[in-house]
């Protein structure tokens, strides 16, 4: 019989560990867990602490006890060992390869069908696809979203349960040998690879080299299906002798395969697929293949955040609908400290193969273990499972029932999860709950975000702290959306520019320290009463906070401050020749405490400047150590800004400032591709003119048509952010793929582009700027710089926050 659950002696004799604390080594084990925010169920949960550049799970296992974990798989013995009562801690060399040889055993334990799919790309929506053709005949468990990796992997082969009769699984790599881990913990029977592409081409010596690293995940299968059309991946497969020892299924669109595609008919809405199958040609001539094709929805990889009416947070995830993606939701849902009230609105979950009763049991203990208020079930399935659920709750047959019959003035000041399967039409929902804007939509990348920060991270030594910069609306990409994300991922400190952004914060739920740069006297109330953190640059700042701390005499926390010297910026700053009067006047305060000492870099983007640059560190260095040494606590150090980060390592010292690179522009071109694009701002045609030669086009006529010419009028002006001096010619936008310049002056809501020879119809998407049309052309083209492009962008614009 395949096993569901694993006492600790099991688990240990597994792993090959050493208990070295130990309090019941028959407490069984269903869920393993490797980040402390995203538990479910405490007591029967293992931890690894993993460990990594950027983070290191042993500094969690006090919160993690503190919450109930009882667990633990460690590197290191914990400093606090003895306090850990009533705790099972079994220690070995690597906890990562712990994992994956618990995972590895756990697959052992089952004698199914299991798909292992490999690949640069496409991976997650073959994964998905077949899951949707297959999935009304088959239990199928599969890698939830895109766990594909060294660590995504183990916990995707660990939900394997008896009732189970088929796996689907993805693995990705990214260096040599990962996959040689991979393959015992997936252990497939049956191959998919989609394709080699230039996906981490830089970590193997060719693509030839890194498809036959990809192909050791199907060193044991019975068949592999692959396209012979790919060079890399035929040459791959002849040099690693595979087919000597497997069954191949493969296909083209060039050559005689197993399945050779003949053509391909597409009319934008639906696409047709003729090919022969082993010398037979064929055109869905299989009425059930022809069935579940037909039902096939496209991936909307994901989950996307905007402004609800009535001041509310809405949360579309109604794309899939599964036990797994719940709980990813319910993740995000929870790193949304703005609202105090949750709400999750949850259609059936259809095809689980689970029975009713047990599937919507753990509905409800995930909801309680989230810390839900109020659930709105759309469906007869989970109607019919109502007093399984403890919290406020409604529930209606269908979304027309729930549409009709509820007053959406009930929402409000509330975070609300959308989580419905497609047949619910819950789109319906969606554009009920959100707030009505114009067209043009600032569209923010969360996980493209994420990744810019580990970037950074990775380039500094463990310890040194990460300054995020949020001021100016976040670079125009939102203030308590970005800061949530930034909190959920541990970054050490934010800065503002003014105190009130900072109390917006604090009012959104923030608990980062935050830093206010630009503290004004009237502010300096507001900055004590929500223990945020001001800059001092000069005497006169020093003393209006001196003042505030006089009238506020309630205040019994001493004021973090931050002390700015000027090295040779000369903006603001304390000058290095009064800086022992400083000392002076702030030592042994006990209402101040210093929390940082730090410097402006006037030029650490510029190699011309690298000596000036070079003598403002060393002068901050001289200065900041003359100061750390007249107080008795610590005091943090920081002169890096993103350019510094990269340029200059001695610059590092105890913490970085993240700006402009956190947000996908790297100051450094050579750095720009490493990052990824965070913003894209996106409108649409209103409507499309033909002008006659010689007719005008705006105000004061300031174009003249040369020639017949068809033009294209956009919904976004300069009172969106979209800069004048783009005007007539100077700027271009895009259109399906084609430059589309701008025709006549640039209003204060729309503008006019210039679509002669582009075929496009009314509604057709517009970018500003994106990926395919990066921010820095659209800066050049307007003579300024990326900074003042984001920072622009209006308010009225909405911004759409989505995670894969």
């Amino acid at each position: 019989m395949s096993k569901s659950e694993y006492s600790i002696s099991e688990i240990t004799r597994i792993i090959k560990g050493e208990l070295i604390l130990e309090s019941d080594t028959n407490t069984m084990i269903s869920e393993l867990a490797i980040d402390s925010r995203r538990l479910i169920v405490p007591e029967v949960s293992l931890f690894f602490a993993l460990t990594s550049k950027r983070n290191d799970g042993h500094k969690y296992i006090e919160e993690l006890y503190d919450k109930g974990v009882r667990n633990f798989v460690v590197e290191n013995e914990p400093s606090n060992l003895l306090l850990l009562y009533n705790t099972n801690i079994i220690k070995v060399k690597n906890t990562l390869f712990a994992l994956q040889a618990l995972a590895a055993a756990h697959r052992k334990q089952f004698n199914i069908p299991v798909i292992g799919i490999t690949g640069s790309n496409g991976k997650t929506i073959v994964k998905e696809w077949l899951y949707q053709l297959m999935n009304e005949s088959r239990n199928i468990v599969r890698s939830p979203k895109s766990f594909n990796s060294q660590i995504g992997v183990p916990l995707s082969v660990w939900q394997m349960r008896e009732d189970h009769d088929l796996a689907i699984f993805e693995a990705g790599i990214s260096e040599q040998d990962e996959m040689d881990r991979l393959q015992p913990i997936i252990q497939p029977t049956i191959g998919i690879f989609t394709n080699i592409g230039h996906a981490h081409d830089e970590n193997f010596i060719s693509r030839t080299q890194k498809a036959g690293e990809k192909l050791k995940l199907f060193t044991k299968v019975k068949t592999l299906i692959y396209c012979t059309d790919q060079k890399e991946l035929q040459e791959g497969i002849i040099k690693t002798g595979l087919l000597k020892n497997i069954e191949t299924f493969t296909w083209s669109r060039k050559t005689v395969a197993d399945l050779q595609i003949t053509s391909v008919n597409s009319d934008g809405h639906f696409t047709q697929l003729t090919g022969i199958f082993k010398e037979a040609e064929i055109s869905h001539n299989d009425k059930l293949i022809e069935k579940r094709v037909r039902t096939l929805q496209p991936l909307a990889m994901r989950l996307e955040m905007k402004a609800g009416i009535n001041n509310c947070t809405l949360i579309n995830d109604s794309y899939s609908n599964d036990i797994d993606s719940l709980s990813i939701a319910l993740d995000f849902l929870n790193q949304q400290k703005q609202h105090r009230k949750k709400t999750v609105i949850l259609s059936d979950i259809l095809q689980s193969g689970r029975s009713d009763s047990h599937l919507y049991h753990e509905v409800s203990e995930l909801l309680n273990q989230k810390q839900v208020d109020r659930l709105i079930g759309i469906g007869k399935g989970i109607g019919r499972q109502t007093a399984l659920f403890k919290m406020e709750k409604e529930f209606f047959e269908t979304t027309e029932n729930f549409l009709d019959s509820y007053s959406l003035n009930a929402f409000a000041n509330e975070s609300i999860l959308l989580k419905g399967a497609r047949v619910f039409g819950f789109e319906r929902i969606t554009e009920s709950l959100q707030q009505k804007t114009h067209e043009t939509v600032l569209e923010i990348n969360l996980n493209a975000l994420v990744h810019n920060l580990n970037y950074y991270r990775s380039l500094v030594d463990p310890g040194v702290k990460v300054m995020a910069m949020v001021k100016a609306f976040s670079y125009g990409s939102g203030s308590f959306e970005i800061a949530n994300i930034l909190q959920f991922h541990q970054v050490d400190y934010l800065t503002v520019a003014y105190a009130d952004e900072g109390v917006e914060l604090r009012k959104a739920g923030i608990k980062l320290p935050i830093m206010v740069m630009n503290p004004d006297e009237e502010s300096f109330d507001a900055i004590i009463k929500y223990h945020l953190e001001p800059e001092i640059y000069s005497f006169r700042v020093l003393k209006m906070l001196e003042a505030a701390l006089l009238r506020m005499t309630s205040n019994s926390q001493p004021v973090g401050v931050h002390i700015k010297i000027d090295t040779g910026m000369h903006r603001l700053g304390f000058d290095p020749i009064e800086v022992d009067e400083l000392i002076n006047q702030i030592k042994g305060r006990a209402n101040i405490c210093v929390k940082s000492v730090f410097s402006h870099l006037a030029a650490s983007d510029s190699e011309v400047n690298d000596d000036f640059t070079r003598h403002q560190i060393s002068l901050f260095r001289m200065i900041s150590e003359r100061i750390s040494y007249e107080f008795e606590y610590p005091i943090l150090r920081h002169i890096a800004n993103t350019a510094a980060i990269t340029r200059f390592p001695e610059a590092r010292f105890d913490m970085v400032r993240l700006g402009i690179g956190l947000y996908g522009i790297a100051p450094l071109p050579e750095e720009q591709e490493y990052l990824e694009n965070v913003s894209t701002l996106r409108s649409v045609i209103s409507q499309i003119k033909h002008i006659a030669t010689d007719d005008t086009i705006g105000y004061n006529r300031r174009y003249k048509a040369r020639q017949e010419t068809t033009i294209a009028i956009v919904p976004i002006g300069y009172a969106d952010g979209l800069s004048r001096a783009l005007s007539n010619g100077i700027g271009h936008l895009k259109v399906r793929g084609k430059f589309a310049p701008i025709v006549g002056s640039i209003c204060m809501d729309m503008t006019m582009i210039d679509i002669t020879g582009i075929n496009a119809q009314e509604g057709d998407e517009v970018l500003i700027f994106g990926k395919e049309l990066p921010i820095t052309r659209l800066a050049d083209e307007m003579g300024s710089i990326p900074y003042e492009i984001l920072t622009g962008i209006s308010q009225r614009v909405k911004r759409v926050y989505y995670q894969e």
